[in-house]
């Protein structure tokens, strides 16, 4: 893997899919989007996507720092295992997510949201089997 994907790839791939990923949540909070292409299509009501769609700009915000850190762009001083630890979680979330994307109600989380969780697992996997950063930005 290390061969076909540089980490400045993995990188610059989790960050900008990560910030894309924020504003469309900050869209769908906003009701620009509607929140039934998102979550599977099981949201129910406003109240539930609110909190939904809370809990995924924190999360994606998290995920966004991580990366940052790993990439040395936030002057934030983390062990490294920690940072290596968060990105196998990340992982792991990410491949659960692109299940849950297979799994989904509704076709267009299916086709266009499946892939997209699939490339971010690939870019945390990728950081995560790193033994030492070389990257810095």
């Amino acid at each position: 893997m290390k061969k076909y994907i540089s980490e400045r790839l993995a990188i610059r791939g989790l960050l900008a899919i990560q910030s894309l990923s924020v504003v469309l949540h900050l869209l769908i909070l906003s009701g620009v989007i509607p929140y039934e292409i998102a979550w599977g299509g099981r949201i129910k009501n406003q109240e539930e996507m609110v909190r939904f769609e809370s809990v995924s700009i924190l999360l994606n915000l998290l995920m966004l720092a991580i990366v940052a850190i790993r990439a040395g762009l936030l002057p934030v001083r983390l062990n490294y295992s920690f940072t290596r630890g968060a990105l196998w979680f990340m992982f792991g979330l990410f491949v659960l997510n692109t299940v849950g994307n297979i799994l989904s109600e509704n076709q267009f989380e299916q086709l266009v949201f499946t892939p997209v969780t699939i490339i971010l697992a690939i870019f945390c996997l990728r950081l995560a089997i790193v033994a030492q950063p070389k990257v810095t930005s």
